[in-house]
């Protein structure tokens, strides 16, 4: 079992940037894709970017462009930098780990979930 520790969360006024990251341990010896979610309250969680063991990369639509997924295999980190930041990105911020990137998107279908990292942009 792979254990998922996030940081990096806060308050950020809009158009600023954020990195999330998120520390991987445990049973790291598996090639796990990495990615994140977001649940913003009132609604459900949504998928935002995942990065496979080799680094090929999946967005969310409306990300792409403005959010960057990237891993650093010898450190088990995936990070999120988030830029140009909107009121409506306010949400808590999940990583996740899934053995490959494919199922990534489903959150039904992956291995580990991190505990959280609230992200709150003011407008």
């Amino acid at each position: 079992q792979v254990q998922l520790v996030e940081s990096g969360g806060g308050l950020v006024q809009a158009g600023g940037s954020l990195r999330l990251s998120c520390a991987a341990s445990g049973r790291t010896s598996i090639t796990y894709a990495m990615g994140w979610f977001r649940q913003a309250p009132g609604k459900e969680r949504e998928f935002v970017a995942a990065i496979s063991w080799t680094s090929i990369t999946l967005y969310a639509d409306s990300m792409a462009g403005r959010f960057t997924i990237s891993r650093n295999n010898a450190k088990n980190t995936v990070y999120l930098q988030m830029n140009s930041l909107k009121s409506e990105d306010t949400a808590v911020y999940y990583c996740a780990a899934a053995k490959n990137l494919a199922t990534m998107k489903d959150p039904n279908a992956l291995d580990a979930w991190g505990q959280g990292t609230p992200v709150t942009v003011s407008s």
